[in-house]
C-alpha cells in the first residue's frame, strides 16, 4: 500500500445496519444541504488503523457494537480546495487527506448513539439512508472519494 505524501493519514467509517443502510451525520455548526458525512478523523501515533477508526466512531458518534466487514484496499485520497486551504484550520500543513475506509456492521440499538460522546462534537444531527444517496449529501470536494468507497463497499449491503 502505496502512502502519498502531502496528506493528512485519516480513517474513515461506514456503518451498515441490519437493513444494509448507512450512518450518515450532518457535520456540526455547518448549514446547508451538503454538509453530511461519514465517521472520521485522525490517526494517533503508532495507532493501529482499525483502532483509530473504532476510536474515531465512538467519540463523533457514541456506538461501540460493531463488527468490522470490510477495508479499502488502499490510501482513498482528496485535496482541500483552495477556500479550505485559505481558512488554515484543517489545509494548513496538507493539501488534502489519505484515508483507510473501514465498514463496520452496527450491532446495537439506535439508542446507543451519542454525537455528544467526545469534548469535540462532530455531528448535530444523524440518520440511516441507502448507500447509493450518499453522494448527493456530501460536500463536492470529498465526493470523487466517496465515490470510491461505496464502489469498494456495495457488495456489503
Amino acid at each position: 500500500m502505496t502512502a502519498p505524501t502531502g496528506y493528512r493519514p485519516n480513517v474513515g467509517v461506514v456503518v451498515f445496519n441490519r437493513d444494509g443502510q448507512v450512518w450518515i451525520g450532518h457535520r456540526f455548526g455547518m448549514a446547508g444541504d451538503y454538509a453530511w458525512q461519514f465517521p472520521q478523523g485522525g490517526i494517533d501515533e503508532g495507532e493501529d488503523l482499525e483502532e483509530a477508526a473504532r476510536r474515531e466512531l465512538y467519540e463523533e458518534t457514541g456506538i461501540k457494537s460493531i463488527d468490522l466487514i470490510g477495508r479499502t484496499k488502499d490510501w482513498v485520497v482528496y485535496d482541500f480546495p483552495a477556500d479550505v486551504l485559505a481558512q488554515g484550520k484543517i489545509g494548513k500543513n496538507f493539501r488534502g487527506q489519505k484515508q483507510i475506509w473501514f465498514a463496520f456492521r452496527f450491532t446495537g440499538d439506535d439508542s446507543e448513539f451519542d454525537l455528544n460522546a467526545h469534548h469535540e462534537q462532530e455531528f448535530s444531527r444523524w440518520e440511516w439512508c441507502d448507500l447509493a444517496t450518499v453522494i448527493d449529501r456530501v460536500v463536492h470536494f470529498k465526493r470523487d472519494s466517496y465515490r470510491q468507497v461505496i464502489q469498494e463497499f456495495e457488495r456489503l449491503v
